[in-house]
């Protein structure tokens, strides 16, 4: 997209080796609104903290990572914990905070940094829910789901509030397997609304599938982030 500002930047980030599973290699990347960047990483630690890297959650030693033109480390906490409210990130394994109904899981992050009134988040996340399988929003405490239906909850919650950066990491796997169209029908919307993507995978059959609709294909390893070619 000619002369649209990026949404997500790293350059020349070498994040802190004591905070970090990360290759001591400076990082580049940039992502423009609308564009996806499928991401090979087998080491499921190193997505992780790829992730943390992105959402401005690990000290660099040199360089930069900029969200939506902002520097992270020159935020404050407040304005960095609000930026990140306009991120939707799924973890291999979610987290959950048991003492609230699934609901309040699912909408805690945008009750407290946006202003929308809650009953049209609540319409949004159903919506969204019976995207990804589920019969509505689940209200009952997550320890009372399934694996699987607590897999397509995670699904609602990085999608809920229409997130300009989306960080995805290893969805296809374990319970979510079955979610992949799901997930490429919410990301084709969100692509579309100019959301930039950034889906970590360790798929061999999301890796090697040539029709998978990345702007960029990247491989993360010990030797940093390095340009790849779709499979033949």
């Amino acid at each position: 997209m000619a002369g649209a500002a990026p949404v997500l930047e790293l350059i020349g980030a070498l994040p802190d080796a004591a905070s970090t599973r990360l290759p001591a290699v400076a990082l580049d990347l940039q992502l423009l609104p609308g564009q996806c960047a499928l991401i090979e990483a087998r080491d499921p630690s190193l997505a992780t903290d790829f992730a943390d890297l992105c959402c401005g959650m690990l000290p660099l030693r040199q360089g930069c990572v900029r969200f939506l033109g902002r520097d992270w480390s020159a935020m404050s906490d407040e304005l960095a914990q609000a930026m990140r409210g306009r991120i939707g990130r799924l973890d291999g394994v979610a987290h959950w905070i048991g003492f609230l109904g699934t609901d309040a899981n699912i909408l805690l992050t945008q009750l407290h940094h946006t202003r929308r009134p809650e009953a049209p988040l609540r319409d949004a996340a159903a919506e969204l829910a019976r995207l990804f399988g589920l019969p509505g929003l689940p209200l009952t405490r997550p320890e009372a789901l399934t694996n699987a239906d607590l897999a397509r909850a995670a699904c609602v919650r990085a999608f809920i509030g229409e997130p300009l950066l989306l960080i995805l990491a290893a969805p296809e796997q374990e319970q979510v397997t079955d979610l992949v169209g799901s997930l490429l029908s919410a990301l084709a919307v969100a692509r579309d609304r100019q959301a930039a993507v950034i889906w970590l995978t360790r798929s061999d059959i999301v890796w090697g599938d040539r029709s998978f609709p990345a702007t960029v294909r990247l491989r993360l390893a010990d030797s940093g982030l390095a340009p790849q070619r779709a499979a033949a």
